[in-house]
């Protein structure tokens, strides 16, 4: 138990000292440097503010709000499309936005054997309008053959 006991005494020890080299770091960090914050003036011993240009950011600092930059002004830009007159016929691109209708990819899928349906059925039309044809030059001639007996 003394063992256990030491070795968290040794650990608490140990982070108090480093404790401690982080307050000091700190406040080393934190002390002004008499370069860095202030600029004596060589003619009146007055003190001169860094220049600081606030562009995106408005400090709180009456001082330093004189620091702020007005946005910038972007050039005025020409669009060559405005410019130009519209042309004479002008459609509604919306018209011609036409849903496809429900079956079109069944439609699609059956089409060869549509297609192949077609040639057959035109093919009989064919043939019953060449039976037709057959039938009434028969009758004719039947007629004819007992017209002239």
């Amino acid at each position: 138990m003394a063992t256990e006991d030491d070795s968290i005494e040794q650990a608490v020890a140990e982070r108090r000292e480093r404790l401690r080299a982080l307050k000091a770091a700190q406040e080393l960090l934190n002390t002004p440097d008499e370069d860095s914050v202030q600029v004596e003036d060589k003619t009146g011993g007055e003190e001169n503010d860094l220049n600081m240009k606030f562009r995106n950011y408005l400090p709180h600092d009456k001082q330093l709000q004189e620091g702020k930059l007005a946005p910038p002004v972007l050039p005025k830009f020409e669009d060559p499309i405005a410019e130009a007159p519209p042309p004479e016929k002008e459609e509604d691109p919306f018209l011609n936005i036409a849903p496809k209708k429900p079956n079109w990819d069944l439609r699609r899928d059956v089409q060869k054997k549509l297609d192949k349906l077609e040639r057959r059925t035109q093919k009989a039309i064919f043939k019953l309008m060449e039976e037709r044809e057959e039938q009434k030059q028969l009758t004719e001639e039947n007629g004819r053959n007992i017209a002239e007996d």
